[in-house]
């Protein structure tokens, strides 16, 4: 069985959020085509508290409760069957939606008898990265659709070197196109 992973489309990673990715909302319409090919759509968010320490790295965002933290309102979240609550306690960073503290992901997916899972959403090289190579390194299939990502970009290469590195550890990239 094939599922999709929706990896935190949230506001404070689009345009005008606290941390947006450039054209981070270019990924919602890509990704709503793509919840009609799945029986299985599960969804990462950020949740962090007010007193993160993550915000010692990165600019105050995705609080749990605020607008922020809300899915991209284009989203369909509707077709969401699971969501992943990330980065929730004071030390958390919550880069995986294999990290996440309401439901073991891992055993989720062993479950619901996934064995292919198709990575999307924001950012290419910081969460999409760490989520698709958490499931890769537990034999999971697993798929990265380069035209439902974006990325931070924060030094020129940052995105095609996270390309490359979730390719060496066996993830398949592919479009949107491509996926059945």
């Amino acid at each position: 069985m094939k599922a999709l992973l929706i990896v935190d489309v949230q506001n404070d990673f689009c345009p005008g959020g606290a941390l947006a990715v450039a054209d981070g909302d270019a990924v919602v319409p890509v990704i709503n085509r793509l919840m009609d090919k799945f029986s299985l759509v599960i969804a990462s968010r950020d949740d962090h508290p007010e007193d993160s320490r993550h915000f010692e790295v990165w600019p105050v965002h995705c609080v749990h409760g605020t607008q922020g933290a809300e899915y991209h309102p284009d989203l369909n979240a509707a077709r969401i069957g699971q969501e992943l609550f990330k980065g929730t306690g004071k030390g958390d960073d919550g880069y995986s939606a294999f990290e996440a503290t309401n439901i073991d992901l891992e055993e989720y997916l062993k479950d619901q008898g996934v064995d292919e899972l198709y990575v999307t959403g924001l950012a290419t090289d910081y969460c999409v990265k760490a989520s698709a190579i958490d499931a890769a390194r537990k034999g999971i299939r697993t798929y990265l659709i380069r035209d439902a990502v974006k990325g931070v970009e924060a030094k020129k290469g940052d995105i095609s070197n996270a390309v490359r590195e979730m390719e060496k550890n066996g993830i398949r990239v592919i479009t949107s196109a491509n996926v059945r």
